[in-house]
């Protein structure tokens, strides 16, 4: 009999336990279907931190992302890529007076200018926020053949096995991944996985995103607090 009531202990204390944790992850996938960004806030902030045109560029931003929500997703993917592909491309040290810093979206707008990893960063984060889903998009390190260095994009799946498409500061239009013949790709990742890529359309799961340094930290820093200034405006 006391081995049945521990049992029975046991087995409710589990149900008791999935139940909460069911409970509290679709509170938080409902929290953040909800949330929406704080524009005059933001506005506020990159207007003082980084002068009228930045306050302007972020007023912009919001109104791309009120127009686009209704959208569907392909016409998303081209406003957003067009937006961003408008500032300009810069060097880390340059911008930020270091060799690599992966700023935030509200950094970049408000320097008017980073590298490529700024650009993926923001059109990743601004796709999410209208809505797409993560498991659709990857944050894609490339080697760049044309020049000869490593890059960075952002691949869109329309589904989980399709050729994904690209969107990439280099090349404006948003084209097949097998029509980029210029990137080889390297790694990829989303909020929630990392994979390492062997063909343009598919990659072998190494772990969680959270492995990689530089997108840790950049999640741990997200918001609009300690903004960090950059050694270079393009106004």
């Amino acid at each position: 009999m006391e081995m049945i009531a521990k049992k029975y202990f046991f087995s409710t204390t589990k149900i008791l336990i999935f139940g909460a944790v069911l409970w509290a992850t679709v509170a938080l996938l409902h929290a953040q279907q909800t949330s929406r960004l704080n524009e005059q806030q933001i506005v506020d902030v990159l207007t003082t931190q980084y002068g009228e045109r930045a306050g302007k560029r972020g007023r912009a931003w919001f109104r791309l992302m009120n127009e686009s929500s209704h959208f569907k997703e392909i016409k998303q993917l081209n406003s957003v890529n067009n937006f961003f592909n408008l500032l300009y491309f810069s060097e880390d040290s340059k911008v930020w007076g270091v060799s690599n810093y992966w700023a935030r979206p509200v950094e970049f707008i408000g320097a008017n200018a980073g590298d490529c990893e700024d650009f993926a960063i923001a059109k990743y984060f601004t796709l999410l926020e209208l809505g797409i889903p993560d498991e659709k998009m990857r944050i894609t390190m490339v080697k760049a053949v044309t020049l000869e260095q490593y890059h960075m994009v952002v691949a869109y799946y329309d589904t989980p096995g399709s050729v994904p498409l690209i969107l990439d500061n280099i090349n404006g239009n948003i084209e097949l991944a097998s029509e980029r013949n210029d990137l080889i790709p390297v790694y990829s990742f989303n909020g929630k996985q990392l994979w390492l890529n062997k063909k343009k359309s598919e990659g072998v799961v190494a772990g969680t995103s959270q492995r990689l340094k530089r997108w840790a930290d950049l999640n741990h820093r997200i918001g609009i607090a300690d903004l960090r200034q950059p050694k270079l405006r393009m106004e």
